[in-house]
């Protein structure tokens, strides 16, 4: 039997309400290791406080973007040149890779400030959507003493194999997370995965028409299901799959 460790993370802690339901459920009915906290979100102190009742390992989800058309949320600080005209984060990574380098970084300590003083320990840094501003998450890394998830940003972790959990084919979820458990080797891999539980509020952040709407209720609740799945976690033990988080690393 080889030496086979797991990490497996739930993104957007914080962002609604269906959102910090789901990251529960895979953490308490499932196999999720860690989540990424988002901490200018408007469910971010609920997530706070449920992640620490569960004694759950949390990494910041440095936030620089809101994509969704009627869920939105903006800069703990002025930060001018990282908002949309309506006074909120920038909808996309191109439009807020534009936005001032000082200005994130202060944005940046802001949203870290937030979170320890809801009493989290972050293990880690990752983006939310995607790297935009390196410099602040650089920053943001050297302040906590801890690594940034993905290349790009420098000290990174650096994992066997990444599997995406959300772009899976939606057809039963479950069974392809079988077969990439199935199929790995020895090392440390990461598991990325975006859980929510079925809702009017996640059915409600943005239009089903709207390029984004993947992204909400239709990808959230398939992971869920994969995460919770009695199949995944008879894999994870036959094949003696150590699940761990990065701060046990």
């Amino acid at each position: 039997m080889g030496d086979i460790k797991l990490v497996v993370q739930g993104d957007d802690l914080g962002m609604c309400r269906a959102v910090n339901e789901g990251i529960s459920l895979a953490a308490t009915e499932g196999v999720l290791t860690q989540t990424s906290v988002m901490a200018p979100t408007p469910w971010f102190g609920e997530g706070a406080t449920m992640a620490k009742g569960l004694g759950l390992a949390t990494g910041l989800h440095l936030t620089f973007t809101c994509e969704w058309q009627y869920l939105r949320w903006g800069p703990l600080t002025p930060a001018a040149s990282l908002r949309d005209p309506d006074g909120l984060f920038k909808r996309s990574v191109a439009e807020a890779i534009e936005g001032d380098a000082a200005e994130a970084i202060v944005e940046a300590n802001a949203q870290v400030d937030r979170a320890e003083a809801c009493g989290l320990t972050l293990s880690y840094v990752d983006p939310h959507m995607g790297i935009s501003q390196v410099p602040a998450y650089e920053a943001a890394c050297a302040r906590l003493g801890v690594k940034f998830m993905y290349p790009g940003v420098k000290p990174h972790h650096s994992f066997a194999s990444v599997i995406v959990l959300s772009t899976a084919p939606r057809q039963d979820r479950p069974a392809w997370f079988v077969e990439q458990l199935e199929q790995l080797g020895d090392g440390t891999h990461m598991v990325m995965a975006h859980p929510g539980v079925e809702s009017e509020e996640l059915r409600a952040i943005t239009p089903p028409d709207a390029h984004d709407y993947f992204w909400a209720e239709s990808t959230r609740v398939p992971d869920l299901d994969a995460l919770c799945s009695p199949d995944v976690r008879k894999v994870i033990d036959s094949r003696k799959i150590e699940l761990v988080a990065v701060r046990d690393l």
